[in-house]
Parts: C-alpha cells; sequence; structure tokens
C-alpha cells in the first residue's frame, strides 16, 4: 500500500468514524483498519494463545 492510499484509507476511516452524516458500514471499517494494519506492518495488538 502506498502512502497516498494509506492516506485515503485514513480519511475514508475518519469520516466513516466521525461524519454523522455519513452511515456506518462496520464491514467497511473493518476491512480498512486491517488494510491500515498490515500496510504499517502491525499484527494482532494482542496474539491468541496458541492451541493445544
Amino acid at each position: 500500500m502506498t502512502e497516498t492510499e494509506m492516506e485515503r484509507a485514513e480519511a475514508e476511516l475518519d469520516r466513516l468514524l466521525n461524519d454523522p452524516d455519513v452511515r456506518m458500514d462496520p464491514e467497511r471499517v473493518w476491512m480498512l483498519a486491517g488494510s491500515l494494519s498490515r500496510a504499517a506492518g502491525g499484527g494482532l495488538a494482542c496474539p491468541l494463545p496458541a492451541a493445544d
């Protein structure tokens, strides 16, 4: 993801979360958040325990 794409995704996510005139779309919010997290090199904030 390029820096320009990240900026656009961040702006869209901000709009979805904070603009009262924009209808909330949870699926889109999670998709954008996941894309931004992967682009930033993030993983799970709290790793899941290993399966026994």
